[in-house]
């Protein structure tokens, strides 16, 4: 996965949406986090250096420090709306998989320039297929207002159940085109929930 960026939005309380890309296809995963952790991932993907050390700074030169390296950071798991990952290092005593939180083992990837993999089953589960042609249309002509409405409005949807997913996939490809990944990440539970 490559880090597409970063995103927030008033209603969100501070957090921000962290939008994963798939290398080889076309999915995304959004994930949110905290502004902590946010602005940790910002500022080394801007290769801004503050005069001392931050938490995930730190943490990089303990890890060198043992003569180790991140190889990987793998999110492995979705559980109640929650991501889990690991950081897999390797060092004298051999490989090491530590469990952490997504944010803070991808803001230590970005600093070992480690890759990121999502489990296949997590992607299916929670990843929202982009569709290139129609983002590349939406960056041409804009999203108009009407559109962005239209994503945003799922209080009066029909009883029946297909009209119900069709209106909903309608509004999730709406939600991706706006690029509000956080109203796009509601639908997809949706979604899921009623396919379930």
């Amino acid at each position: 996965m490559d880090i597409l960026g970063l995103s927030t939005s008033p209603s969100s309380g501070g957090a921000y949406a962290l939008i994963l890309n798939e290398a080889n296809g076309s999915r995304r995963l959004p994930i949110i986090i905290g502004t902590y952790e946010a602005q940790a991932i910002a500022l080394e993907l801007e290769h801004i250096k503050p005069p001392r050390p931050m938490t995930h700074d730190l943490m990089k030169l303990i890890v060198d420090a043992f003569d180790s390296v991140i190889k990987y950071v793998w999110i492995n798991e979705l559980r109640e709306g929650t991501f889990f990952s690991k950081i897999v290092m390797n060092g004298s005593h051999g490989e090491v998989a530590v469990d952490a939180r997504p944010s803070d083992a991808i803001a230590l990837a970005i600093r070992f320039e480690a890759q990121i993999f999502v489990s296949p089953a997590v992607l299916d589960e929670a990843g929202i297929i982009s569709d290139e042609s129609n983002e590349l249309e939406s960056e041409k002509i804009g999203v108009s207002p009407n559109q962005k409405s239209k994503a945003k409005k799922i209080d009066n949807e029909p009883d029946n159940m297909e009209t119900r997913l069709e209106l909903l996939h309608n509004n999730l490809a709406a939600a991706i085109q706006a690029e509000d990944y956080e109203l796009a990440a509601r639908l997809r539970d949706e979604i899921q929930r009623l396919k379930g």
